[in-house]
């Protein structure tokens, strides 16, 4: 599908441009503070919930119509696989802030859950995402500072860590995504007469429109691989100038 992958390629660009205006601020090309001012940190959450709602939307739209279990287990297998090579590396590097719930881990227990609604109406899918944003803006974070519940971000104090992603609120544009898929394919099938219309063969793609969808395509590979050759490619301009 043109229109995801093209948005799926947007966050992955907007992800990469981030992390990078950290690592040259790591060596010294631009003020320390810049990536955590209002606008990166701003530009790092729209990444982020962009990521977890196109992530929703994929769910819906692979196994809307059945599970396709060897399918889904295969993709959760490099979710899991992909987070925990984060996680080790992170521990290596530092392992007080280490990476324990990034994005991968949030997006792989994501997809637990919303497997578990997947057939719900789209209404009650979107009830929920308002539901964990509640949960978050309403519940008194106490008694949740136990480690093993970091995870469901409800905990009184942000954990040191170099990316946080808790489930809650960060569920919720995954379950928005979820539900506005849910909510387009029901209309797609309410203008079809009679039975449900067939899925439209895809259409023919310009070497441009594959080009940009190609990120979009391997998003995964490119998040795990992206900030080392970042990080190496600034590390070698930092010896060069200086």
């Amino acid at each position: 599908m043109w229109a995801l992958d093209l948005a799926r390629t947007a966050a992955i660009l907007g992800m990469a441009l981030y992390h990078f205006t950290y690592d040259l601020a790591f060596f010294g090309f631009i003020e320390p503070h810049v990536p955590f001012s209002f606008g990166w940190i701003l530009e790092a959450r729209i990444v982020a919930t962009s990521f977890l709602g196109l992530a929703g939307a994929s769910l819906v739209l692979a196994h809307g119509r059945a599970i396709r279990w060897r399918h889904f287990l295969r993709r959760f297998g490099w979710l899991v696989a992909a987070a925990a090579a984060i996680s080790l590396s992170t521990w290596f590097d530092d392992p007080e802030r280490y990476v324990f719930f990034g994005i991968l881990h949030c997006i792989a227990a994501a997809s637990l859950i919303g497997l578990v609604l997947l057939r719900l109406p789209a209404v009650l899918t979107l009830a929920a995402a308002v539901g964990v944003l509640a949960i978050w803006l309403y519940l008194p974070r106490v008694g949740f500072d136990a480690n093993y519940l970091l995870g469901l971000g409800l905990s009184r104090e942000v954990p040191r860590s170099m990316d946080f992603v808790p489930l809650v609120p960060w569920l919720a544009p995954y379950l928005a995504g979820m539900g506005i898929a849910q909510l387009l394919r029901g209309r797609a099938r309410g203008t079809a007469n009679g039975p449900a219309a067939p899925r439209p063969a895809p259409a023919a793609q310009s070497r441009l429109q594959r080009v940009l969808a190609w990120p979009g395509r391997h998003s995964l590979v490119i998040y795990v691989v992206h900030q080392p050759l970042l990080l190496g490619l600034t590390w070698a301009a930092a010896q060069l100038l200086r």
